[in-house]
């Protein structure tokens, strides 16, 4: 008769099988980054981006950055703008300028210099 010792040990074996059986099936594959884009997605997790933006720019209470990159934008004020670089760059340096449709939480001022925030912008620019 098997210990209860082996029987926990088993059912954690099981249920790691069935999570990694899973995420192999129906998982998201991992982001696959260039070091550039990479090195940007950790200056946005480390600054607290991700807390809104999500840890893979997929949104949670602020807008979404996957497929954002060179797609139109809809403004709070009616009008629409298209996520270049340039509105990227204004949307990150002054947060408040171009509020998005939809979205009322204020996002905060942050201390990222312009070489961080051009990391943080290829990241944008390459997840889809």
């Amino acid at each position: 008769m098997p210990s209860f010792g082996s029987l926990r040990v088993s059912l954690v074996l099981g249920i790691v099988g069935f999570l990694l059986a899973a995420t192999a099936c129906g998982g998201n594959p991992p982001l696959e980054l260039s070091p550039v884009a990479a090195e940007g997605r950790q200056i946005a997790n480390a600054s607290g981006c991700a807390s809104c933006h999500g840890k893979n720019g997929q949104g949670v209470t602020a807008p979404s950055w996957q497929g954002l990159y060179n797609e139109p934008v809809p403004l709070a004020d009616g009008t629409t703008v298209i996520a270049d670089e340039e509105y990227l760059y204004n949307s990150i340096t002054d947060p408040q300028g171009q509020i998005v449709k939809d979205y009322t939480l204020k996002m905060p001022r942050n201390a990222l210099d312009d070489d961080q925030i051009e990391l943080v912008i290829a990241y944008i620019r390459e997840i889809k």
